[in-house]
């Protein structure tokens, strides 16, 4: 009990939580609709949708379904889209990837004639999907990663992509001068409206499973470990990087995963002046989902906490697979 006389504080805490519509009114970082993007998955050569058994819920879509999944995403209010593309003949040189009419090709150009700039519309600019030994890059005779043949293949794909009428482009290889060779490639062809959204902090993680066997691009050997950051090192680095790619003409940097890394969210988020974006992986996904099923954890609260956790951290722009339902709820 408090003496007579005492001093109070000027506020009281509990005074702003008292109900939802005041929690909502002072929220610092409410999650919106337009501050969510959803990755999709299209396949070439199948009929119909095909579930992910690693990630309910969430498939690879045909042309046709992916037209309507977007359609969806928009009413929903979400802010954009990101298109991975699983070809049906894969080979050495990921050739699928910047051919005209590759997967991903025709499904912008579809995806853009049904929506326009409604949204906007993304595209995963690597190797990964199209190559048959599963890495993001050209190999040497001795099974490395090439930098710079592969910078030559980043530059060609972003020209393929912006042809079809893509508004951002998103490299996610984690190349040294990727977002230079992407920027000077599509200035010099006349593109220069077309962003850059650079996988800046990429970290060498086991929370990529569930994605591996959606896009179909799993290493035939060794991992991605000498190209994707170390997630033992400090934060530093993962700076560094965004600042260097926000020097080589990158629009907005991406930091992924995205839960396990919050300390890079904000420091990124503190540092480079561009809008940051982070990726709410699929194994992120995957255990809400599988927690959810067993009866485990509220999904719904689960799922509104963890991405509010990332737009707490710092970042403008959240992806998640979660985005067109959770846009819906909003």
């Amino acid at each position: 009990m408090t003496e007579p006389g005492a001093s109070f504080p000027s506020t009281r805490p509990r005074r702003l939580r008292r109900t939802a519509a005041m929690r909502r009114l002072v929220a610092p970082s409410p999650l919106a609709p337009s501050d969510l993007v959803l990755p999709l998955f299209v396949k070439e050569g199948i009929t119909d949708p095909l579930p992910i058994s690693s990630m309910p819920g969430v498939v690879q879509h045909t042309r046709e379904s992916l037209r309507k999944a977007v359609v969806e995403a928009v009413e929903a209010g979400v802010g954009g889209v990101i298109l991975f593309g699983i070809p049906a003949v894969k080979d050495a040189h990921g050739s699928a990837a910047d051919d005209p009419d590759g997967i991903v090709q025709h499904a912008l150009r579809e995806v853009v004639a049904e929506v326009g700039d409604a949204t906007v519309v993304m595209a995963d600019l690597c190797l990964d999907e199209y190559t048959d030994h599963g890495h993001c890059g050209v190999l040497t005779s001795s099974g490395e990663v090439d930098n710079d043949k592969t910078l030559e293949r980043y530059a060609s794909i972003a020209l393929a992509q912006a042809a079809a009428g893509v508004h951002v482009v998103g490299p996610s290889g984690m190349m040294d001068g990727q977002v230079a060779a992407i920027r000077g490639a599509l200035d010099g062809a006349g593109h220069t409206d077309v962003a850059i959204l650079a996988y800046s902090a990429k970290f060498a993680s086991a929370m990529y499973g569930p994605f591996r066997e959606a896009a179909e691009c799993a290493p035939q050997f060794g991992d991605r470990a000498g190209y994707q950051q170390d997630p033992a090192r400090s934060s530093d680095e993962a700076v560094r990087e965004a600042l260097l790619d926000v020097a080589e003409g990158a629009d907005m940097v991406m930091v992924k995963p995205a839960v396990g890394y919050l300390d890079v969210v904000r420091r990124i988020a503190d540092t480079v002046g561009v809008p940051v974006a982070a990726y709410s992986v699929s194994g992120e996904y995957a255990m809400v989902e599988a927690a959810a099923a067993n009866g485990w954890l509220d999904r719904d609260r689960a799922i509104h906490e963890l991405l509010t956790s990332i737009r707490r951290a710092g970042a403008d722009i959240v992806l998640t697979y979660w985005a067109a339902e959770l846009a819906a709820r909003l």
